[in-house]
């Protein structure tokens, strides 16, 4: 059957709405049209004040913060506005569209891998009514994709790899190496997805640092790292902070709490480093985390040597080009990885190839696009772990539009931390 699908995604970054129109006529995808739109500095910070304030909360302490509403509203309205806009400039009827795949913003998340060592609850909270969007927009929407593999006790992310080997129909089997604020890839071979996990943080530190210190809101072509060197001292103790997360054995997800954000800035802000010096050293550290992170790969998978890149904190030049040397061992690396690093290029059977994916653009909207289509055929979504365990979940829920109006009950994921 054919659809016709919108996804859509903001990320843990607030930097853009991102969409995409997609085309699915069996195992064949087309983008027919895509719209970003910039968030304002100030939908920024509100978003990042309101995530320190729903940290640990239940869904019930959550609806009760007076920001809240109002921040949960003004995010729905944005992009049911974002959505009107594009099929209006590209002349798309609304009637032709089967419906939104909505992730929502993620505030907090605590996964099983996490959960079971700190004795607590799996949780997930993204914030986002369904219902409101639906209402807004006129499309049927699909969205709180995480919840249902929460609550079967997996990760809950990172939800890509299924998505990476559809595209790898087209574009033949590798590592799949996605590029946001976290940075998270899956293995493809013969056509399947093997394994699939969160890396750590990509644009987090460097963006906010950025934002922090400089008028910009991101390091453009490298302005400012390309200017700098690595600080070997910043790169140890940015991994130090994170060492209990990156060293957890894989598949994992993360989250930004985790990596100890405000910690590492502390300790930057004590030292005499030069701006430019911090930020290439950030940006490297991004790149160090991606590979770091394939030496847990376990040894009874395959790497290819294919490594094929999406999302747009690959387009920093600086990230790249550190990412492409420490791939093929040109360049530092902590004392403590030498072997580690040294063994992860045994494993690779010729030298690594890194490209951008001719899907890259707007993978991680297009990949909520598939999970609706996954949802309208009720067929469960291919997590390299689920199908391990023999299990199948069919992931999402669905808000019809309505011109009632009416409280919404559905502002949070169904997982938000107190669903038992």
């Amino acid at each position: 059957m054919k659809y016709r699908i919108i996804g859509n995604m903001t990320g843990n970054s607030m930097d853009a709405i991102d969409l995409v129109l997609t085309e699915f006529d069996g195992g064949i995808m087309t983008d027919i049209c895509t719209y970003t739109k910039p968030y304002t500095g100030s939908m920024q910070n509100k978003m990042e004040v309101l995530r320190g304030l729903v940290l640990n909360k239940t869904k019930a302490e959550i609806e009760k913060i007076p920001e809240f509403i109002e921040i949960h509203n003004e995010y729905i309205q944005q992009i049911a506005k974002c959505v009107n806009e594009m099929c209006l400039i590209n002349n798309i009827d609304k009637k032709t569209i089967n419906a939104i795949g909505f992730h929502g913003k993620t505030l907090d998340h605590n996964p099983p891998s996490k959960a079971k060592i700190e004795g607590t609850q799996a949780y997930t909270l993204q914030m986002g009514s369904g219902q409101m969007l639906a209402d807004l927009a006129q499309i049927p929407v699909i969205y709180d994709f995480r919840s249902d593999f929460i609550m079967a006790g997996f990760e809950g992310a990172p939800l890509v790899p299924p998505h990476n080997a559809h595209i790898a129909a087209t574009e033949g089997d590798g590592c799949y190496y996605n590029g946001g604020n976290t940075s998270n890839f899956a293995i493809v071979v013969d056509g399947k997805a093997q394994i699939g996990a969160d890396a750590g943080p990509f644009n987090e530190y460097i963006d906010n640092y950025i934002r922090s210190h400089t008028s910009e809101s991101f390091d453009k072509d490298g302005m400012f790292g390309k200017k700098g060197q690595v600080i070997p001292e910043l790169l140890q103790e940015a991994y130090n902070f994170g060492r209990h997360y990156y060293e957890t054995a894989l598949p994992k997800s993360g989250d930004p709490a985790y990596y100890h954000k405000d910690e590492i800035f502390v300790f930057i802000e004590k030292q005499n480093f030069a701006l430019e010096d911090i930020i290439h050293t950030l940006e490297y550290f991004a790149a160090y985390i991606a590979v770091q992170a394939l030496t847990l790969v376990p040894e009874n998978i395959v790497i290819p040597k294919d490594i094929i890149l999406f999302g747009g904190g690959w387009k920093n030049p600086v990230v790249k080009e550190s990412f492409i040397k420490l791939l093929s061992g040109k360049t530092i690396v902590l004392p403590e990885h030498e072997k580690t690093f040294q063994h992860l290029y045994q494993r690779f059977s010729q030298t690594p190839q890194v490209r951008y994916s001719n899907f890259g653009e707007y993978m991680e909207a297009r990949l909520f696009a598939d999970l609706a289509r996954y949802k309208l055929e009720d067929k469960s979504w291919e997590i390299p772990e689920v199908i391990q365990s023999g299990k199948e979940i069919v992931c999402g829920r669905i808000a019809y539009p309505s011109s009632v109006k009416a409280e919404y009950a559905d502002y949070v994921s169904r997982a938000a931390k107190g669903w038992l």
